[in-house]
């Protein structure tokens, strides 16, 4: 999917300690896409950062916008929160 990255996301990423190759790794083959707000999807993948942990990395896309924008990008540990077992 082409996309680019609004300016909240760049800062997000560098913030938050998340590298450019893990988003793309996301957006390019994501584990699940789910209905977000307004339009909006969340491609969302189970990552493991440094050590053990394992962490949903979620990327927060306008897919109404060509190309896509991703509007944030966050990861979190309340996997069971986000994670959609129903199609």
């Amino acid at each position: 999917m082409e996309f680019r990255l609004s300016r909240h996301a760049q800062e997000e990423l560098q913030t938050r300690g998340i590298t450019l190759a893990r988003l793309e790794a996301v957006m390019h083959a994501p584990e699940q896409v789910v209905p977000a707000l307004e339009g909006r999807a969340a491609y969302q993948s189970r990552v493991q950062f440094g050590g053990s942990k394992v962490f949903l990395l979620r990327v927060i896309v306008d897919t109404r916008l060509k190309p896509a924008l991703v509007v944030t990008v966050y990861r979190t540990s309340k996997i069971e929160k986000y994670w959609r077992t129903e199609p």
